[in-house]
């Protein structure tokens, strides 16, 4: 079994977990498939609470992304960025201390910090919205059903754009590339299943197992 058959049995067995219900909400959600699972987004994040203390500082961003297999640049650089954007937008009320100046996010409140701009998958309180992940490809996915060239990625962050939310853009854009450089297969393309395994963070699991076995086999 290869590396992206591999992600499609762990993804499968998160999807149907995440697809047990529907919510019960009202408004524009309500009746659109949205999954009942309160913590999505959470979970999304939790590889990255490196102690599993409810709360991922820099360094522990840093050593999430080493361990999916990111360069020391790259981790570097999006451990600041991602912990300075976020941290404080999760931790409402905090006065200037030590403490905020650590930049942690608190993972219960990650929903908080919900950019512009995305593909509005997670909704406002960081539930999975699955019409609004099946609607990506729809719309997008031209070449393949079930996968996103660089070509229609990039259409699809243009077209989530909202009107001058630079700052949504610019998080769409680093997000979505950064998991295309690390996660495109050898044609190019991003797969429908390790997008779906991004947004219940069970990818990440899979891709450090995998970066595990790896260097178990180089040291035989």
């Amino acid at each position: 079994m290869n590396f992206h058959e591999r992600i499609h049995v762990v993804n499968e067995f998160f999807f149907k977990r995440m697809n047990g219900g529907y919510a019960g909400v009202d408004g524009e959600d309500a009746g659109r498939g949205l999954v009942s699972d309160e913590n999505a987004l959470q979970k999304h994040v939790a590889f990255f609470d490196r102690n599993n203390d409810g709360i991922i500082y820099p360094w522990e961003t840093f050593q999430g992304f080493r361990a999916i297999g990111a360069g020391y640049l790259l981790s570097f650089i999006s451990a600041f960025l991602i912990n300075l954007g976020l941290s404080r937008k999760t931790r409402p009320g905090k006065t200037f201390s030590l403490e905020t100046l650590m930049l942690g996010v608190e993972v219960k409140n990650i929903h908080m910090a919900k950019h512009g701009s995305d593909s509005g998958v997670y909704d406002s309180k960081g539930r999975f919205v699955s019409w609004k992940f099946e609607e990506i490809f729809a719309k997008f996915a031209r070449t393949h059903s079930d996968a996103l060239t660089s070509h229609e990625l990039k259409a699809m962050l243009k077209a989530n754009r909202e009107p001058k939310d630079y700052r949504g853009w610019v998080a769409s854009w680093t997000e979505w590339i950064t998991l295309y450089n690390l996660c495109k297969d050898k044609e190019g393309l991003l797969k429908k299943e390790t997008i779906r395994g991004v947004y219940d963070g069970s990818l990440f699991q899979q891709m450090e197992r995998e970066k595990l076995a790896t260097a178990g086999k180089k040291k035989e």
